[in-house]
């Protein structure tokens, strides 16, 4: 039977390996296609393809265990399950793949793109630079359809030329620029705060108007300390909570 194959992952050997290794794996199962198998390598093949120890993998098996992600199965193996739920909490602990893991699995619908001057919000992180292309998608629970979060990204122009809209229906901008357009990223910086819903948000998000909703914003830098992407999510209150894990040295 063929199995799943995950992404590759770049450890962060500050932050700890199951973490990283999980919200990786994560990502990769939520971001599948429905022709994917659903068996996942054993836990030897998938701690050698991290290149971390079967301890390490047998951790992070069990985190996305108890998230309901996968079941395993004695004698027969560790398998995705298709009808899990995919309204997770907003949970970072200071990786990359930790953004993309946040969010990967849901049903994305573009509903505009195009150049756009620079929000005179956004103009200290694009500093000579009068347009930015911008995405605006809706995205929603692969099982019950409902909407959870919309979201605008505003990025360089020449990055947008090697953006395929098709990739951002099935993963996250954050993902896109770096395992596609092939971009380093070395830091994302985020935000959150508690608003309440404007009369877009609310039509987009089906909720009354002036509810309770998360607004945050992502910012995506490269090696070079240039902002790449600005990323601005209203995510429905009623579904999300947002945790963040300090790792001390």
């Amino acid at each position: 039977m063929t199995s799943f194959a995950p992404d590759s992952i770049v450890l962060n050997r500050k932050l700890p390996l199951w973490y990283q290794v999980s919200q990786s794996l994560r990502a990769s199962i939520l971001g599948r296609s429905p022709q994917d198998p659903l068996r996942l390598p054993t836990e030897e093949q998938l701690a050698g393809h991290y290149g971390v120890s079967v301890l390490t993998m047998r951790q992070a098996l069990k985190e996305l265990e108890d998230e309901g992600l996968i079941t395993r199965h004695r004698r027969r193996g560790t398998f995705i399950e298709p009808a899990a739920r995919r309204g997770a909490p907003v949970r970072l602990l200071g990786s990359v793949d930790a953004i993309v893991a946040q969010q990967s699995g849901m049903t994305a619908e573009l509903l505009e793109h195009g150049t756009v001057p620079v929000p005179a919000a956004l103009a200290d992180h694009f500093p000579g630079t009068d347009h930015v292309a911008t995405y605006h998608r809706l995205r929603s629970d692969e099982k019950t359809g409902e909407p959870t979060n919309h979201a605008r990204n505003y990025i360089r122009p020449e990055l947008a030329e090697r953006v395929d809209v098709a990739d951002l229906e099935r993963w996250p901008m954050t993902k896109v620029l770096r395992d596609v357009v092939g971009v380093r990223i070395t830091r994302v910086t985020d935000s959150v705060e508690a608003r309440l819903a404007d009369p877009e948000t609310a039509r987009l998000l089906e909720v009354p108007l002036l509810s309770p909703i998360l607004h945050y914003t992502g910012i995506t830098y490269d090696e070079e300390g240039r902002a790449l992407d600005v990323a601005v999510i209203h995510y429905r209150g009623d579904r999300f909570s947002f945790s963040v894990t300090l790792d001390a040295d």
